[in-house]
Formats: structure tokens, C-alpha cells, sequence
């Protein structure tokens, strides 16, 4: 919902001094509230149904190609020497087919679906309306479970990382520093963790907050060296993060006036999702569903009617335990990843703004009358900060003390450097550059432009998160829509980026944003970049990848007209039932008579 403007105590409301910046005035016009609509009528139910069973027949799909295409372990192949599961991967190229259909069945899926949420794309999407009617919280909930369940029991999909996760835990569990010690060195080279562990990363320590290290450490204390049973765990334990964003998001989106139904289909039913952190069990599920927890209890508090203290005390009442708790849990989140700790500080901008921080007081106020007009901002701004970064360390400290692997982490953030990511502006900017420079005869000066460019990003963005913080401040922007836009900002200038770290941005802005322009250009992104990171690997020849991908989008076709077109057979089989049906009406009609 839109925020009204701080109420000013002095009446001088239309004074220039007091007039909010124009800070975030082009981000604000991401979001309008959206009406809440009934229920689908029986038809809609009925066409909601097939395209439920026909993205769960994708998922399907992709689980029996992954056999064959998905992240196998080197060593303790689960499904080796059996006759009929060990198939797809005797027959790699029919994976690959079945492996993409079922991707690219399951977008489908997703994009049919979406007019039960957000709407007909030519009717209410491209106009920025609420449609008459949307499937239900339920039926969004049921549909997302029914398209998970495969992926659940499928290996890893599209990445190695979990490898990653399982060596490095494993480390931990010996009592060595996973911070400074590497899977090689640690393990040893023929060991069963470290021999599916990439290449990249078999001689690189651990990039990961301790939290989830400990985490993983205790997985290993229960699975040993058992990589089927450690998976399986993991999965679990990014079914878990799942659970926290579909519980917070709906509340989120409430909060900000959008429908809690069109939140879900845009952010947690997302092919990136499912794909990539159930499929590819990534730690993001953790992170960004502890963030998301921990904010819907910060602005409860922040935004509720009850005292943060109790009258009298600097004790907090029971209101600042939940702001407290809020906070707490988005520290322990930021140990999972430290990506998700920018959510403090707009965390701290709305609850300065209750203490009665407000954006005009500090950019238009005279200059002799500075301090008189600005003191009461940032004395408010300074309060919450120290609240909050209290908070913080109090969590850090604890975690990094209690589960034993220290300060470590702070070390190893910029592990992930050695990728070069077309994904990421600085790097494909500077990647480029460097190219371009050999084909002039000018050298390999790639690496050297990498130096320069990626800072450089870096500080362009931390710029741009200033101006998010600014337009926060002023009012013009609701702290989750603003932390969604710096979310965004932080991946487009990040030196490396995965596909699945489009999901920082895009399940915080999927309960804010409604306009047509962030929903149709997410929309296509999400559809685009879960089809095109195919399960393929350095080997895989461009002849084999077309007859995949040809015959993977025959395989969609013929699937499509099964499920969605009246073809002759399906009439004829109709009319029989409707002749069945008579005669067993006449049959009783005479009996009766």
C-alpha cells in the first residue's frame, strides 16, 4: 500500500524546504496497487487443471532426462548397472530431448498459467489491470508442489555446486577451516567428495557464510560419505528456504497492495526457481526466504500500531522483540550468503522513518538552518542504525563463535572472481574489450581491464543503492520495492552472475512492482534464461545440441495438441462416453418406469 507522507509538525508542508526530492521518481512507477479479484469460474478451473497436469508431465520429463543429463556423481552413481534407470544415461542424447521438452514444457506451463494470476498478456498485463478472476492461494500453492514433487527425487540439475557444498562441509567436519583450506588439500584428490567437485573449485576455500557451512557440516556428521543421502538432505534443506518465501512473499505483497496470488506466480513459481534452487539445490533458497522472513517481521512491527518500547523503558515491548527477531533472522541469512544483509539497511530506513527521518529535512533545508531541520532525521537515521547493526553483530559474532569456523568468510567473498560470466556488464564489457584488443594486435590485456572494470561496477552500484536508500527516505518508494530495485542494480554490476541470481531481485520486486514494463520484461528474462541454460557440458557438440533441442521442441508440440487441441480422437471418444451415458439414463429412466 502506498504510504502516506510523514505528517510535519510546523504547517510548513508547501514550503520548498520541505518538499520531498525527486529521487526514485521513475523506479516508483513500477508499482500501483492491484484489486483483489474472486475465484475462476468451473471452465477456467477445468483449463487451470491441464495446464497443471501439462507442466507436471514436463517435470516429469526433465526428471527422466536428468538421469542422463543432470549433475551425476563421479563416484556412487546411484542408479549405475540398473537396467531400466541407468537408460538415459546409456542413450544421452535421448535425455538431452527429454531434458529440454520437459524445460521447455514446464515454461510453458508457467507462461499459461500466469493469466490465472496476473492476467490475459494483450488485456490486463500490457494495460497494467487486475483481471476479473485468479486461481486461488490454494490452487497457486498445489500447483507449485504438484510441479516440484519430481525435481525432488531428480539429481542435480544444470550445476555441480552441491559438490561444492558437500567438500567443503566435509572439510568442516574434520576441523579444518573450509575458509583456508580447499577440497584437494583438505580431502585429497581421489577422494569420493572431492572427485565431482568442478575443476574450477577443487583448489578454492569456501565463498559461503558459516551458518550454512554449519549446516552442511551437520549433514555430514548424518550422511557421512554417502553423496546420494548428503543430496537428498541439501534438497530438503532448499525446500525449507522454498517454504519460508511462499510463506513471506503472499504477506509481503499484501503489504505493498499487490495480489498475493500474482507474488507467488511471478516469484516463487518462477521456471528459475524451480529449475535452479530446487533443481540445482542452491543456497539462494535459504537466503532469500530467511531475508523475506525477516523482513514481514520487521514491518510488522515497524509498520503496526503498538509501541517498539515498553512507556517508560528502553526495554522493547513485544512489538521490538518481532522487529528484533526480524532483524536477527536477516543477519542469519546474511551468514547463509552475505548478499542478503542489504536488507538491513532498508530495514533501517523505514524505521528511522517511524522515529520521524524524512528525506526534505536533510537535501532542501537552508544552510544556517541546517542543523535546526535536520538534527530530529538524523538522530533518527543514527538510532536505527545502531539498533540494527547491533543486531547484526550480536548475530554474526554469535554464529561465527558457536558453530566454531570464525571470521573466515570475510576473506573468501571474491572466490567467485574467477568465472567470467556473460551474464555480468563489467565482466562482458571487459571481456569484450580485452578481445577486441587482441584482434588489434594490441595483447591479451583482458585480466588487467577485468582489475579495473569490475570495481568500477561495483562502485556504480553502491552509487545507485545510495539513491534507492534516498528515494526510501523521501517516501517515494516502499522499502521491499526499493531493496528489490538495489537487489537488481547489485546483479547487473556484479562481477560474476549465475541465472539463478536474477532470483535476488526478482521474488523481492514480485510483491512491489505490477507495471506492465517490470512485469512483461520479467516475464520474458525468467522464460528466456531457464530455456536457454541447457544441461549440456564442454563436449557436447553443436550437432548434438540441435537435434536435442529440435527434437525436444517436436516432443512440445505434439504435447501441446494432446493436451490442449479437440483432435478427432478425443470427440470420438467424447461422443462414445456421451452414448454410454444415454443409454445407461434410458436404461434407468425404464427401470424407474
Amino acid at each position: 500500500m502506498r504510504r502516506s507522507r510523514p505528517r510535519r509538525d510546523n504547517g510548513a508542508a508547501d514550503d520548498a524546504t520541505e518538499r520531498r526530492g525527486d529521487y526514485g521518481r521513475t523506479v516508483a512507477r513500477l508499482h500501483d496497487d492491484e484489486r483483489e479479484v474472486g475465484p475462476l469460474n468451473e471452465a477456467e478451473n477445468r483449463r487451470l487443471l491441464r495446464i497443471k497436469l501439462f507442466g507436471a508431465t514436463g517435470s516429469v520429463l526433465l526428471l527422466i532426462g536428468s538421469l542422463g543429463t543432470g549433475a551425476i556423481p563421479v563416484l556412487q552413481n546411484p542408479v549405475a548397472g540398473m537396467r531400466v534407470l541407468s537408460l538415459p544415461s546409456r542413450m544421452w542424447s535421448t535425455a538431452l530431448t527429454l531434458s529440454i521438452g520437459g524445460t521447455i514444457m514446464l515454461v510453458v506451463a508457467w507462461l499459461l498459467i500466469g493469466r490465472f494470476a496476473v492476467g490475459r498478456f494483450g488485456v490486463e498485463v500490457l494495460h497494467g489491470r487486475s483481471p476479473d478472476r485468479r486461481m486461488t492461494r490454494r490452487q497457486a500453492d498445489r500447483t507449485l508442489m504438484l510441479w516440484i514433487a519430481p525435481i525432488i527425487v531428480a539429481p542435480p540439475l544444470l550445476s555441480k555446486d552441491i559438490y561444492s557444498y558437500l567438500a567443503q562441509s566435509a572439510i568442516a567436519f574434520r576441523g579444518m577451516d573450509p575458509y583456508v583450506i580447499s577440497p584437494v588439500r583438505g580431502l585429497g584428490v581421489d577422494h569420493v567428495l572431492t572427485r565431482s567437485v568442478p575443476n574450477l573449485w577443487r583448489d578454492t576455500p569456501a565463498p559461503y557464510g558459516p551458518l550454512f557451512l554449519w549446516l552442511g557440516k551437520g549433514i555430514t556428521a548424518v550422511t557421512g560419505e554417502n553423496i546420494t543421502a548428503a543430496i537428498f538432505l541439501h534438497r530438503l534443506l532448499a525446500l525449507v528456504g522454498i517454504a519460508l518465501i511462499v510463506w513471506a512473499l503472499p504477506r509481503l505483497a499484501r503489504r505493498c497492495g499487490v495480489s498475493s496470488v500474482a507474488a507467488l506466480w511471478l516469484g516463487a513459481m518462477n521456471p528459475l526457481l524451480i529449475l535452479h534452487l530446487v533443481g540445482g539445490i542452491h543456497n539462494e533458497a535459504l537466503m532469500l526466504g530467511m531475508m523475506l522472513v525477516g523482513l514481514e517481521l520487521c514491518f510488522r512491527a515497524i509498520y503496526g500500531s503498538d509501541r517498539l518500547r515498553r512507556p517508560g523503558s528502553i526495554w522493547p515491548s513485544s512489538a521490538g522483540w518481532i522487529l528484533i527477531a526480524g532483524a536477527a533472522v536477516i543477519s542469519a541469512s546474511a551468514m547463509v550468503k552475505v548478499t542478503s544483509m542489504l536488507a538491513l539497511g532498508f530495514v533501517g530506513i523505514a524505521l528511522a522513518q517511524r522515529w520521524g527521518a524524512y528525506l526534505p529535512a536533510l537535501r532542501h533545508a537552508p544552510v544556517r538552518q541546517w542543523w535546526d531541520r535536520s538534527r530530529r532525521s538524523i538522530a533518527a537515521l543514527a538510532a536505527s542504525a545502531a539498533t540494527l547493526a547491533g543486531v547484526l553483530v550480536t548475530v554474526m559474532v554469535g554464529i561465527c563463535v558457536g558453530t566454531g569456523l570464525g571470521f573466515g568468510w570475510t576473506s573468501t567473498l571474491s572466490t567467485g572472481d574467477v568465472v567470467r560470466s556473460w551474464m555480468s556488464m563489467p565482466t562482458l564489457l571487459s571481456v569484450t574489450t580485452g578481445r577486441l584488443g587482441v584482434a588489434l594486435g594490441l595483447g591479451d590485456q583482458t585480466q588487467a581491464i577485468l582489475e579495473v572494470g569490475r570495481p568500477l561496477g561495483q562502485l556504480i552500484a553502491a552509487v545507485f543503492i545510495v539513491r534507492w536508500m534516498l528515494a526510501c527516505l523521501g517516501g517515494r518508494l516502499h522499502p521491499l520495492g526499493a531493496l528489490g530495485v538495489s537487489m537488481a542494480t547489485v546483479v547487473v554490476f556484479f562481477p560474476f552472475v549465475q541465472a539463478w541470481y536474477l532470483l535476488w531481485a526478482v521474488i523481492p520486486l514480485a510483491a512491489w512492482a505490477t507495471r506492465p514494463w517490470f512485469r512483461i520484461s520479467t516475464i520474458a528474462v525468467s522464460a528466456i534464461i531457464a530455456i536457454v541454460v541447457m544441461p549440456t557440458s564442454s563436449n557436447t557438440s553443436g550437432v548434438v545440441l540441435a537435434q536435442g533441442l529440435l527434437a525436444g521442441v517436436i516432443m512440445v508440440a505434439v504435447m501441446t495438441a494432446l493436451f490442449f487441441e479437440d483432435l478427432p480422437i478425443q470427440r470420438w471418444w467424447r461422443a462414445r462416453r456421451g452414448a454410454h451415458r444415454d443409454r445407461e439414463s434410458a436404461r434407468d429412466d425404464a427401470h424407474s418406469g
